[in-house]
């Protein structure tokens, strides 16, 4: 297991390679590291507390209107104890965590689960 200052390295790599077509893409997003889903993204998803990897939480941009604005950035939650138990190197910790970030960014875009599950996200 990696300290929580190790584990942010491994985040920020990760999100550095990035595609970056991609990333010009993404505004007034947040990342937050915790070590497990809340009781309350745990009852709304229906899973327990190892069942999720991330989780995002705002608006889809094709949800918005012309009104959105002025608003707290929306929020990509990676669960720090769920990817480790997966990840048995750091390299494979790495993965996971693109991986999980692309699934939830699909979501910021508006993309459903099964379309993200057909993609291999």
């Amino acid at each position: 297991m990696l300290s929580d200052e190790e584990f942010e390295a491994v985040v920020d790599e990760a999100l550095d390679e990035i595609p970056e077509e991609l990333a010009e893409k993404i505004d007034n997003v947040d990342i937050f590291i915790e070590d497990y889903p809340s009781p309350e993204v745990q009852a709304e998803m229906g899973v327990g507390r190892r069942g999720l990897l991330g989780f995002y939480q705002g608006v889809p941009q094709n949800h918005r209107g012309p009104y959105y604005a002025n608003t707290l950035p929306d929020r990509i939650y990676l669960y720090k104890k769920n990817i480790e138990s997966i990840s048995p190197t750091r390299e494979r910790m790495k993965e996971e965590i693109q991986r999980t970030v692309l699934h939830e960014l699909g979501h910021y875009f508006g993309i459903d689960d099964k379309r993200l599950r057909e993609l291999g996200f």
